[in-house]
């Protein structure tokens, strides 16, 4: 049973923006994974040893979503952790977009244009140059590093949260197919998309009509693709469908897999 009074108050994103900054702050400091912290060993205060802060809050009074945006050096041009979370229309939680990036690895600049300009993850824009490096590093559309490979351990964190707030279900926007079939190994079903990514499974098949644009007339269309769940992911942000990758939502019950899989016999 919870009794933090504060807690027993909030159940939305939209009734914690309205909590002072301290309340706010420790909340949605429970978002962050523990193995995370351990592995970068950051103290509970989430500052560096000159006081600065590490985390980064976009939660402002009278919006309904939040955004955190977690260093594990002050100056460091990439977060090891962001979030951006929201409330549904019936006050449900819904991730917009989670990254979890190593600091270690390589950057490829996917994100933006060789003059600055954002991509907005290769959604408004494409460096293509960049993107290629990328694929052939082993990423995925929309990487501009390697994973951390905590996303189970980060799911579980959230779901506790998801808890701490009343619900019991929540939902996720997979930016990307690969996003898609990685939330269905975690145990997310579709509220919609399913259709959508059961026509891309079939077009894969052997007599699909996706597997003969897979023609190598782009490097992001090799044949090649039609057996890996990345490489499909790369030809379809590559525009294979002949439509954007758009209008696909999951969810999961906290606590249950829906045993969904659309991607069958295909290699990551």
């Amino acid at each position: 049973m919870n009794n933090n009074p504060i807690e027993q108050a909030v159940h939305t994103i939209g009734q914690i923006n309205r909590l002072n900054y301290h309340a706010k702050r420790e909340i949605y400091a429970r978002l962050i994974p523990i193995e995370l912290a351990e592995r970068f060993h950051l103290n509970p205060f989430l500052v560096d040893k000159n006081g600065s802060d590490l985390l980064e809050l976009e939660c402002p009074v009278g919006s309904t979503s939040a955004e955190m945006n977690l260093k594990h050096k002050k100056d460091f041009i990439d977060p090891i952790l962001y979030g951006h979370i929201t409330d549904t229309i019936t006050g449900h939680l819904h991730i917009l977009l989670y990254i979890l990036n190593d600091p270690e690895s390589p950057r490829f600049d996917v994100d933006r244009l060789p003059d600055g300009t954002s991509t907005k993850f290769g959604t408004r824009y494409r460096n293509i140059e960049a993107e290629i490096k990328a694929m052939n590093y082993g990423l995925a559309p929309g990487q501009v590093r390697r994973g951390l490979g905590l996303l189970g351990e980060a799911i579980e964190t959230f779901e506790a949260f998801v808890q701490s707030l009343g619900h019991e279900l929540y939902f996720v926007e997979p930016l990307y197919y690969h996003n898609a079939v990685i939330f269905e190994n975690y145990g997310f079903t579709y509220e919609k998309g399913r259709r959508l990514m059961e026509r891309i499974q079939r077009g894969f098949s052997p007599e699909g009509e996706l597997r003969s644009k897979l023609n190598s007339t782009t490097p992001f269309r090799l044949p090649v693709a039609a057996a890996s769940v990345r490489l499909r992911s790369w030809a379809i942000h590559d525009g294979i469908l002949g439509e954007p990758y758009a209008n696909v939502t999951m969810y999961k019950r906290v606590g249950k897999s829906a045993g969904v899989k659309t991607c069958i016999e295909c290699e990551w």
